[in-house]
């Protein structure tokens, strides 16, 4: 099976280099119309490039279509423009990849409430501003692939990166819910956790791992979960070669009564309620009262 992307229209954004630049010039060549959004010339986000149209003309010099955007993901009008100008040109919008980001990294103690703000904006409210600008063209049109990009630290911590582990985690439990409300409208929404050497993580990864990690690898985990055969409400880790999924779950639990429904009996019974035997990848927020019922039911009978 071949996966292509033949009439699709795509938006990228961060798309001026490292991750987002190698998805628009992969996507292209396999015939996408690519819109290539950049605007931050630094990885703190400070700055203003000419980036994205020279991935545009990468493109164009390649046979393929694209147009550069320069609007910024923290100002909704600018993506409602940006998603206007694709239709107006191309017809549609069928893929949004919410790739832009910057870092401003310091220990929580250290860090100014103005840094954790700026993060979570580009983040998290950057790709809910993409995403609700791509919303209703893709319910109307009955197809739409979103991706998010996650991090292990979102999704597992990392030290003086509060601000990014807090906006990355919200951008996986955002899909959670999106692809529960996208699925009628075949919207399929997933997150990415990438792992590459890019200006982000420099400061991250080992320099002889730095060659190991080139943005390419983690290509054809993002072009896989924008496809049209695409799952939804996946969480997949990608970089060198490496792919995996991750899942938010829950333990069987335990059911605790009389004396033991306390903190004293949350205590005394922790080990078996966190046994992770048998645990669950919920679907959905309601299996959490699902599994109480189970167990209410289970000792009434």
């Amino acid at each position: 099976m071949t996966i292509n992307f033949k009439d699709k229209v795509a938006i990228v954004t961060g798309a001026g280099g490292g991750l987002g630049r190698e998805y628009a010039l992969e996507l292209a060549k396999r015939g996408a119309k690519v819109v290539v959004n950049d605007l931050g010339g630094a990885r703190d986000g400070t700055g203003h490039s000419d980036a994205a149209l020279k991935v545009v003309e990468e493109i164009k010099a390649a046979g393929g279509e694209a147009m550069s955007n320069g609007g910024s993901v923290t100002e909704y009008e600018q993506m409602v423009e940006m998603v206007a100008k694709a239709k107006e040109a191309w017809g549609g919008v069928h893929i949004l990849i919410n790739n832009a980001g910057i870092l401003r990294d310091k220990s929580f103690t250290k860090m100014e409430m103005a840094d954790w703000k700026l993060v979570v904006d580009v983040h998290l409210n950057g790709s809910a501003n993409c995403t609700k600008a791509v919303w209703d063209t893709m319910r109307e049109q009955n197809y739409g692939r979103i991706l998010m990009t996650a991090s292990s630290t979102g999704l597992y911590g990392n030290f003086g990166q509060t601000n990014y582990g807090a906006a990355k985690l919200g951008l996986a439990g955002f899909t959670k819910s999106l692809y529960l409300e996208g699925a009628k409208y075949n919207v399929k929404c997933n997150t990415l956790a990438p792992i590459a050497a890019t200006r982000m993580t420099e400061d991250i990864l080992l320099p002889a791992a730095f060659a190991m990690f080139d943005p390419v690898n983690v290509v054809p985990a993002a072009l896989f979960l924008v496809s049209e055969d695409a799952p939804a409400n996946v969480i997949m880790g990608a970089g060198a070669g490496f792919f995996h999924t991750a899942n938010v779950t829950m333990t069987q639990g335990m059911l605790l009564s009389g004396d033991d429904l306390s903190p004293e009996g949350v205590a005394a019974n922790f080990a078996q309620i966190s046994d992770r035997t048998g645990e669950i990848v919920p679907q959905s927020g309601g299996e959490q009262s699902m599994q109480a019922m189970k167990l209410l039911q289970a000792k009434a009978g």
